[in-house]
């Protein structure tokens, strides 16, 4: 019973290198950079009693170094002073364009009806959506996402980063999270079958929105104001990927572990309207990972330890090769110190939020 174990080991290894070295498409990709386009752009941000955090970010988006945009800021509805402190800087800057959001009995506390308003009253074609609690990592941000626009590119997923708290496991642990589900989503549109981006950092032409109806098709669904977007409208053609340092946007981390898991559990809460093809391979790579570490710490336990650790040791030398590039990219590199402890924790989280999904639902936009 343990030899046929340990063949089972093997396989189970076997599958997650080859997952791995399906993600070199990412870790290694050489892409170059479009020449930079002048194109007018309109920045998008959905904002629910954020008025604190739109103080923070309203500035940094001003100070972009691009010559022709728009900031259209969305009140979703506030019960604070976000209108107020949007009115106000808007008296300052006259590319600021407010748009007040009502509750609508019919999309009451639903983010896509007010992305949807935000979306039809841009005065730009070029849309470049970012969130209320994060801000841009450079001056550049905007340049740097546009310039991968072209005349089939109209999709642009970008790298939304959390920012790096000292001495906290819980801070490596989201980081580690976030690196790894890019490290995903940016090998599967590399491999033209791209399924999801994060709404923090995320652009794309109005025409490939009208396409698909917007967000009519999951519309009921309060979440996947981005990566159901992406399931209904990006193809191998029209979507590319930026991830150069300087795009990225930085958002502050959960600091309770309860917090983060609530947000996961809103995060994951889509997967299943994914295409069944992603949900196929994710669903795989996931169940894989469980086989491997169950049977790894099982076997180490027996009399074939030896090739156990052995087999461990070439799947964990592959994955810190391959994630070790995808880090440097993402400037992750210090969530390697502990990658097989925190890859074990993911395991056992990402467990406890599918039970925990599948018992009650999560609670969505404030």
């Amino acid at each position: 019973m343990t030899l046929i174990l340990l063949y089972a080991f093997i396989a189970v290894a076997a599958i997650q290198v080859i997952y791995f070295l399906f993600f070199g498409l990412f870790a290694f990709d050489k892409t170059k950079r479009s020449k930079p386009i002048d194109v007018p752009v309109s920045i998008i941000v959905c904002s629910k009693n954020e008025a604190e955090n739109l103080k923070i970010l309203i500035p940094e988006l001003l100070q972009q170094a691009y010559k022709n945009y728009e900031i259209v800021l969305i009140n979703d509805a506030s019960s604070d002073e976000t209108q107020d402190v949007i009115e106000d800087f808007q008296k300052e800057n006259d590319n600021i364009k407010l748009v007040n959001v009502e509750n609508n009995e019919a999309f009451w506390g639903n983010k896509k009806y007010a992305l949807t308003l935000g979306i039809k009253a841009a005065t730009n074609n070029y849309l470049v959506f970012t969130d209320a609690d994060c801000v841009p990592a450079s001056r550049s941000w905007l340049a740097e996402i546009t310039q991968h626009f072209s005349s089939t590119k109209t999709i642009i997923i970008g790298y939304g980063a959390y920012a790096k708290k000292k001495y906290s496991f819980l801070n490596l642990l989201i980081r580690f999270e976030t690196l790894m589900a890019a490290v995903q989503a940016f090998s599967y549109a590399k491999l033209g079958i791209p399924y999801t981006a994060v709404g923090r950092n995320l652009a794309y032409h109005r025409n490939e929105f009208y396409k698909v109806n917007g967000f009519v098709n999951h519309i009921k669904i309060r979440s996947g104001d981005d990566d159901l977007f992406i399931k209904d409208a990006a193809t191998s053609k029209n979507t590319a990927i930026c991830f150069s340092k300087n795009s990225f946007t930085i958002s502050q981390p959960k600091t309770t572990f309860t917090s983060w898991f609530r947000q996961k559990r809103r995060h994951v809460s889509t997967s299943s309207h994914y295409k069944f093809i992603h949900k196929f391979l994710l669903g795989a790579f996931y169940s894989t990972q469980v086989l491997f570490w169950a049977l790894a710490i099982f076997l180490v336990c027996t009399s074939l330890w030896i090739p156990a650790l052995g087999i461990i040791g070439i799947r964990l030398l592959i994955q810190y090769f391959i994630i070790g590039f995808s880090a440097s990219k993402l400037k992750e590199q210090d969530t390697l110190y502990l990658l097989p402890i925190l890859e074990l924790f993911l395991v056992i989280i990402h467990f406890g939020i599918f039970i925990a999904n599948k018992i009650s639902k999560p609670t969505h936009w404030k």
